[in-house]
């Protein structure tokens, strides 16, 4: 079964909606912000592409907002967004499913809530804080202020979280638990996920640099955050001006490759990191004509959630738009099928196809 996107909404370190995601890949420019970490050689800048929720307010009373997380708003900007795109912000939801992927989940608030409990006890621990960390809170926000009655699932298997949600999707479609579903992908950024990365890649975590994710001898992975989310189904009366999902495939590397037609443009998920980053070397020597976007919205778990966006707007403007800092090493001519590939440190592949 293909899934027809119908509309998608996306915020991240390069901005809020498709617009500014069209701009920075135009410009092949995005610039991420200086935040501040606390390591053990005291608080250090540090570059992170951060998103920004203010154009939540379009959307939503601030007064519903007064207890939402920034992983709850990121969801529900996103949501709000694919919605509006797709037609559909006014229309009845009640068969509708909502299926959210997560590799972090929501850490600040975790976090919070542990630091509550460590202070205070369990007597006195943040009981706002403990109901936005549990897993399926953003999907509960966004059903709720939506009302989206169909089922609701977080899907976390870190960087397989994208492949496997959207394999969940199209059973729902498959099976006419359904008539659409609003697949989402967000992850965030927060102190102690600064504080591991400079603990694991030392100075290098810290130091001015930009992405440069197919040197696989260089770490200079930026962290990032943000989310993308997409209005699917299976109706493709009347087309689709993002194209169609046509596969998605998760498993080892070497059975997923073989199955992949010959002209077909890979979007590689390389981010920057030495360890995962050498494993896509396989696709940059083989006849395959590849493109990488990480150094547009940094480095996380659901970064392939934003190639998928990257490869509905290719479809959608009939052409693949160069990468920030790629090194175009495949060969291959028109855009036929877009293939979104991300490779796990365990040999782990999962892979979505695009077709216009």
């Amino acid at each position: 079964m293909k899934l027809s996107i119908k509309g998608m909404g996306v915020v991240g370190g390069f901005g809020c909606g498709t617009d500014t995601l069209l701009s920075a890949l135009s410009s092949g420019q995005c610039a991420p912000q200086n935040v501040s970490v606390k390591t053990s050689q005291g608080s250090l800048d540090m570059a992170v592409f951060c998103a920004e929720t203010s154009r939540l307010e379009e959307f939503v009373n601030k007064k519903a907002l007064r207890r939402a997380d920034h992983f709850s708003k990121m969801a529900l900007l996103g949501s709000h967004l694919a919605l509006q795109d797709a037609g559909k912000l006014e229309e009845d939801h009640s068969r509708m499913g909502i299926i959210v992927a997560t590799g972090y989940g929501a850490t600040r608030t975790t976090y919070a809530f542990l630091d509550s409990f460590i202070l205070d006890g369990d007597t006195f621990s943040s009981p706002t804080c403990f109901s936005h960390s549990v897993h399926n809170a953003a999907v509960a926000s966004v059903s709720e202020l939506l009302n989206i009655t169909g089922p609701g699932l977080t899907v976390s298997q870190f960087e397989m979280s994208v492949a496997s949600a959207l394999l969940t999707a199209r059973c729902w479609l498959e099976e006419g638990s359904v008539d659409s579903v609003l697949f989402g992908a967000i992850d965030e950024y927060c102190d102690v996920l600064g504080y591991c990365w400079h603990r694991y890649f030392g100075n290098r975590a810290t130091a001015p640099h930009s992405m440069d994710p197919l040197n696989f001898d260089l770490q200079s992975a930026i962290p990032g955050e943000g989310a993308a989310f997409f209005v699917l189904s299976d109706d493709d009366r009347g087309g689709s001006r993002y194209g169609f999902i046509k596969d998605i495939r998760l498993g080892r590397m070497d059975q997923c490759i073989e199955a992949v037609d010959r002209g077909t443009t890979f979007f590689l998920g390389a981010d920057g990191h030495k360890e995962c980053g050498a494993r896509y070397r396989r696709f940059l020597s083989g006849h395959f004509r590849t493109e990488c976007y990480t150094p547009l919205y940094g480095s996380l778990p659901i970064g392939p959630a934003f190639d998928i966006a990257i490869a509905a707007l290719s479809i959608k403007n009939g052409k693949i738009f160069p990468s920030p800092r790629g090194k175009n090493e495949g060969q291959g001519t028109g855009m036929g099928s877009i293939c979104c590939v991300k490779v796990g440190d365990r040999e782990e592949l999962g892979m979505v196809t695009l077709e216009a």
